[in-house]
């Protein structure tokens, strides 16, 4: 007979993550429209890009807060004109704290002392402030409850944000399907904060991505993929998973007004990195074709993955597969890599440690080491001092990384010796 485990054993079926970039965005900017293949919430978040003058001069790079955050006006006879007020989490700890954060600090403190004295009575005594009483008297058999208006969100068939149905066809924000909390496997189908720094840098980089074939690895919702195809020719969104790429196809359809002025175009495909080839059969939804494989080894110059160095195993295979396609490829190509150092105390080291960005370091390192074959992997890092073009929270955990592969100088083939990664 099977034993059944006790009440008090603990079992633990599946983890689930939830990615910053949801935590922080307020509920209400949250719509689930509908359910997925395998039974998840499937929600609508608007991500707002940042045209103006002062977000492009101010980069974050030094860990900045730049999320959306109500802000307070400035009480009268206080002159604070320098620039508007920010959210107090900017410049934690001191490191990203600008004189001008200093110079409104000092403002809100004589705010503060001035509101303080003209708040005191005859006595020197703090005279409190209390909120108005209600025009009826209150029922005091019954506990004090705070009055609730609920509001009823109604969804029309082709009208899934309400009233703003105008102002999601202009270019000033991306609509983005997700779920929320997902399992490790599944957190593809959630926009991470390397996504969007990633597509930051393809908007300031934009003359790089003009008109380019462009291949994302790992491209989840397809964000990045998106930006990319407002400048670029051709853009590849690949991922595994026929829920996930289904979910990317329709965020492909919800953007098309971004893509459409540049005549970008955005192909879904299945590229699974633990395989060596291309998923080729036709009855696969978004199996690749022959003209497709033509396209993407003749043209593909640059390549993309964004937050997809958080387990070894898929980090490995994902520098083998852009090994294999360096080697395939018949132009020059460039890889850029996003990636957010996330520090764990672990029991193993007792320290803080990151062990999965120590070993995508480590997996750049033998990368560039390759010597004997007709490629050279030239690795280096991307300065993160360029402007920020979409509301998010940029940290300064976030960084980018830029693998150049060219010719190797002076190469003489050596027979029955091909260099490998040893992954």
């Amino acid at each position: 007979m099977a034993r059944t485990p006790a009440m008090d054993e603990v079992t633990f079926r599946s983890d689930t993550v939830l990615s910053d970039v949801h935590l922080y965005t307020p509920n209400q900017r949250h719509l689930m429209v509908r359910l997925n293949s395998m039974g998840q919430p499937v929600f609508l978040s608007q991500f707002k890009f940042v045209w103006s003058q002062n977000a492009r001069t101010d980069s974050g790079a030094k860990g900045g807060d730049h999320r959306a955050v109500p802000t307070e006006e400035t009480p009268a006879g206080i002159d604070c004109t320098q620039s508007p007020p920010r959210s107090p989490r900017r410049g934690r700890k001191g490191k990203g704290r600008s004189s001008e954060g200093f110079s409104l600090q000092a403002c809100a403190d004589t705010a503060c002392q001035e509101g303080a004295g003209a708040q005191l009575d005859e006595d020197g005594d703090l005279d409190v402030v209390r909120r108005p009483r209600a025009a009826s008297d209150p029922d005091h058999t019954v506990p004090p409850r705070d009055k609730v208006h609920p509001m009823i969100l109604t969804q029309e068939e082709d009208d899934v944000l309400g009233d703003k149905a105008q102002e999601n066809s202009t270019h000033d924000v991306i609509k983005i399907e997700h779920t929320m909390a997902t399992p490790l496997e599944d957190v593809g189908k959630q926009v991470w904060r390397g996504a969007l720094f990633l597509a930051d840098y393809i908007l300031f980089q934009w003359d790089l991505f003009q008109g380019r074939t462009v291949l994302e690895l790992g491209a989840g919702t397809g964000l990045t993929s998106l930006v990319a195809a407002t400048v670029a020719q051709t853009v590849y969104c690949t991922d595994v998973g026929a829920d996930l790429l289904a979910m990317c196809q329709q965020n492909i359809a919800l953007n098309s007004h971004l893509t459409a002025p540049g005549d970008g175009v955005v192909k879904v495909r299945e590229l699974d990195w633990l395989k060596d080839g291309l998923c080729t059969d036709p009855k696969a939804p978004f199996s690749w074709s022959e003209e497709d494989i033509s396209d993407l080894y003749s043209h593909t110059t640059i390549l993309l993955a964004a937050e997809v160095f958080y387990d070894d195993d898929l980090t490995d295979a994902l520098f083998k597969t852009l090994y294999r396609l360096a080697h395939k490829l018949k132009n020059a190509c460039t890889a850029i890599l996003s990636v957010e150092k996330r520090l764990n105390f672990t029991l193993s080291h007792l320290d803080v440690t990151c062990e999965a960005y120590d070993h995508f370091r480590s997996c750049l390192r033998q990368l560039e080491q390759l010597e004997g074959g007709p490629l050279r992997f030239a690795v280096e890092p991307v300065d993160a001092a360029f402007p920020q073009h979409l509301v998010y929270e940029r940290i300064q955990q976030l960084e980018l990384w830029k693998v150049r592969v060219e010719p190797a100088p002076r190469h003489v083939a050596s027979p029955g010796r091909t260099p490998r990664l040893s992954l």
